[in-house]
């Protein structure tokens, strides 16, 4: 039987006060609707079908071209968006599992599970439920005295008595196509949007079959609603993640002060030291000693990497190198194996062969630095002239001495020395010795006279 995915992504979201579209907001460094096109992905379906409509260009750029898009012009309600989606599937459709963009931990077991039901039942749709200790603001199923699926209510719509059901509609199901979307177009409107939940009761009033699966982790299928639930969705989503990595062979000290998106891969046999915070897609590799009070955003680093209060930006690091504490790799750095950044260095755009050891109190900007090149304390690529970025070119085995200003654009040859103390403004060649200072003048008793 054919089976598409649909995600409804339309909404703008206003309980969670965000000038973003609810669905672009990132859980784990990454959209929620992110997380459910994955899911689906991981499910063994086809890729998806997302309506859009609040900032529908910004949902589909986030996506990247990963799934089919469709427009919902005017945004009436999850019914309106459904009829929207199924006019626009393939016409072998047969089935479609509808989901929400903000239902971002469903599991693909999930999924599949539903599918698989809805095949042995052969209902018209089959819904998953979850039971709410407090249930507000979710729409109510209501059984009837067989135990099956009467109707489902929207609070607003809900007396007391029905308010008092915990058993609620997660928005997640399976419908089956044929015949569904003369009920959605003929849903009523309750103020200016269709429920698609209404649906329900008109099935089971034109004597289809209705099905229910109650998920055992409600956690996992709910909806993120607020920021509050967003928070606790995170904490969710991190414990996941930190026990993903556990089972990979990676230690982590304190997970309660570990901070991992969910896109990041960390190698066997790494520690990671409390305080730290792992954003974006980071690959870390094997044996890396991470923190403590360290953060790395969109990075890969090797393996034997020790990184210590510290900051890395969009950087590659390679093998057995180290950085800091106190040090800050910015946006474009690039390490080769065995490189030393020591205490308060900043690199931006910057490429360092291997070997190279830099201290202490250093900035090298869009530079290129040789292997084995010492770079003194208090080294400066004067890389800025006040309206354009310049290059310097550092060559291998160079000897940069102590408190000296790189003034690029510069070339400094293989070999070269730079005297401490230096203000280099032109090419030094290979082999040389630059010393550009005043010389030293001492004034004998001139001390004592002043006193």
């Amino acid at each position: 039987m054919t089976t598409n995915a649909v995600i409804l992504a339309a909404g703008q979201g206003t309980r969670m006060h965000s000038s973003a579209a609810k669905a672009l907001i990132e859980l784990g460094g990454v959209p929620l609707v992110e997380h459910v096109v994955r899911a689906v992905e991981n499910s063994g379906l086809q890729s998806p079908w997302v309506v859009v409509g609040f900032q529908a260009e910004r949902v589909e750029e986030a996506l990247e071209g990963r799934v089919q898009t469709v427009w919902q012009s005017e945004l009436k309600g999850t019914g309106h968006a459904l009829a929207t989606a199924l006019r626009a599937l393939p016409k072998e459709t047969e089935q479609v599992v509808v989901l929400l963009a903000d239902g971002p931990l469903v599991p693909p077991e999930m999924i599949q599970m539903l599918i698989a039901e809805q095949e042995r039942t052969g209902a018209a749709v089959t819904m998953v439920t979850a039971r709410l200790d407090d249930p507000t603001g979710y729409g109510r199923v209501v059984r009837g005295p067989d135990g099956g699926i009467a109707a489902v209510i929207e609070e607003k719509e809900a007396d007391d008595q029905i308010r008092q059901i915990c058993e609620v509609n997660t928005g997640i199901g399976i419908w089956r196509v044929s015949g569904l979307l003369p009920v959605l177009e003929q849903l009523p409107f309750r103020g200016q949007e269709q429920y698609l939940t209404e649906a329900v009761a008109t099935l089971i009033a034109q004597g289809a079959v209705v099905r229910a699966v109650e998920a055992k982790d409600p956690g996992l299928v709910m909806g993120i609603n607020t920021r509050r639930e967003l928070a606790a969705a995170e904490l969710r989503l991190r414990q996941m993640t930190i026990n993903r990595l556990f089972d990979h062979g990676v230690s982590i000290v304190d997970p309660a002060s570990t901070f991992i998106d969910a896109e990041v891969e960390v190698g066997q046999d790494t520690i990671i030291y409390p305080m730290t915070v792992l954003r974006g897609k980071c690959r870390i590799g094997k044996g890396c000693r991470l923190g403590p009070a360290t953060s790395i955003t969109a990075s890969r680093l090797g393996d034997d990497v020790t990184v210590e209060r510290s900051v890395v930006e969009q950087s590659v690091i390679g093998n057995h190198s180290t950085v800091g504490p106190f040090s800050h790799l910015r946006a474009g750095s690039l390490l080769d194996r065995e490189v030393h950044v020591g205490n308060f260095v900043e690199l931006k755009n910057t490429r360092v062969g291997m070997g190279t050891k830099m201290g202490h109190h250093s900035y090298l900007g869009d530079a290129t630095v040789g292997s084995q090149v010492n770079i003194g304390a208090g080294t400066v690529v004067v890389n800025y002239d006040g309206h354009e970025k310049h290059q310097t070119f550092i060559g291998d085995q160079a000897f940069i001495g102590c408190n000296s200003n790189l003034v690029a654009p510069l070339e400094i040859g293989s070999g070269a020395y730079i005297a401490a103390g230096s203000t280099i403004t032109q090419n030094v060649p290979a082999e040389s010795l630059a010393i550009a200072r005043n010389r030293q003048e001492v004034k004998p008793g001139w001390a004592k006279d002043r006193r």
